[in-house]
């Protein structure tokens, strides 16, 4: 016979059996952190390369800051990529099965596999008379990930009421 607190009503064993999708707070934090970063690095470079030329003596020439807004760019490239990547199991497995947010988050996965695909395009396929088009559709779907990014939070916090 079970007693109140091994009955299958007790709310510790309730809450034990939602599943479970939400990211740990250093994850969370981690990946907030550096899409804020990978963002502000995208956006100063934006600034920099149609804003802010320099005359030289031959002309216009390149901002320093579009010089150290890439190679930031570049380099956030990989922990993003790893914290996304560690998010497979726990996150995307585990609530695609339960059928939670698969509009918005296979929108992201999308979105984040043009980003990386226009990115590597941009760096090893790109001539020079395809690098803006290249450049274009990386950087308006780069403009776009904080707010899809937002919306998919939203809709995840209020499905389970946080």
């Amino acid at each position: 016979m079970r007693t109140h607190k091994h009955s299958l009503h007790h709310p510790s064993l309730a809450a034990a059996a939602r599943p479970h999708f939400r990211l740990e707070r250093w994850h969370r934090r981690g990946l907030y952190l550096l899409f804020a970063i990978l963002f502000a690095s995208g956006i100063s470079w934006l600034v920099a390369h149609y804003w802010l030329r320099v005359p030289g003596e031959f002309g216009e020439s390149i901002h320093p800051l579009e010089h150290w807004s890439m190679q930031w760019h570049g380099a956030l490239v990989l922990p993003v990529s790893f914290l996304i990547g560690s998010m497979l199991f726990q996150h995307m497995r585990r609530a695609h099965r339960a059928a939670c947010n698969r509009g918005s988050g296979w929108s992201m996965v999308l979105l984040l596999l043009w980003l990386a695909l226009t990115g590597y395009g941009l760096y090893y396929l790109a001539s020079e008379n395809w690098r803006p088009y290249w450049s274009l559709a990386h950087w308006l779907t780069g403009c776009a990930l904080p707010a899809l990014l937002v919306l998919h939070i939203w809709l995840g916090r209020r499905k389970t009421g946080r």
